[in-house]
């Protein structure tokens, strides 16, 4: 990400460009830290941004600390796409997410002062989820290679269908009490004559899967 500054005035416009990832507010406290003296008021055009994941939170946050240790009105405008759509997961106005309901409405025009309230609480609660979910998605993407595979080789083995070959290694998985990601490494590595043999619990699991099937 980069970030374009512009001051005139005593105002000083930022424009954010790229993905508010790892990193992002680092770019940003550099950025800020380079304004002048004479700034008294910010402003940023999000409308560059186009990806934002957990670490744009901590964005936000950055710009909350600014705006409370300097005295400084900060403003955010114009998200849209993706990164709106972060910001109502975590339950910020999507206009203007430094604005809280725990400040009485009040909106960004001063610094509020810090408060300990359920909204933060609630904030901090839908941050772990989203950073679980996001985690839980890469998970699934690095698993996904392996899984095919596993499923290819049933199909071939058994001649099922990708769909049944799914329900066997899911069945084998419950069956086994073993994730799923798991099950289909030790099929994979188990194919062929100087394959890795299967544990007893995953071969039991597995042929109680396939008598299901062909059932």
């Amino acid at each position: 990400m980069v970030v374009e500054a512009r001051v005139s005035g005593g105002r000083a416009e930022l424009r954010p460009r790229g993905e508010l990832v790892h990193g992002c507010a680092r770019t940003l406290a550099d950025t800020l830290g380079e304004l002048p003296d004479e700034v008294r008021e910010i402003e940023l055009d999000m409308s560059g941004v186009h990806f934002m994941d957990t670490a744009g939170l901590g964005f936000l946050d950055l710009l909350d600390d600014h705006r409370h240790r300097h005295g400084v009105p900060v403003r955010t405008a114009h998200w849209q796409g993706q990164p709106r759509r972060i910001l109502e997961l975590a339950g910020l106005d999507t206009e203007e997410p430094l604005r809280s309901a725990a400040h009485g409405g009040a909106g960004p025009a001063g610094p509020p002062p810090r408060t300990t309230s359920a909204v933060a609480l609630e904030r901090a609660e839908r941050l772990r989820m989203l950073r679980e979910e996001i985690a839980q998605l890469r998970q699934a993407i690095a698993s996904r290679p392996v899984i095919d595979q596993a499923r290819g080789m049933l199909m071939a083995a058994h001649g099922c269908t990708s769909q049944e070959a799914w329900t066997i290694l899911r069945e084998t998985s419950q069956l086994s009490n073993t994730k799923l990601r798991t099950v289909a490494a030790m099929v994979t590595a188990g194919a062929g004559s100087e394959g890795t043999p299967l544990p007893d619990d995953i071969r039991s699991a597995l042929r109680t899967a396939l008598s299901h099937h062909r059932s």
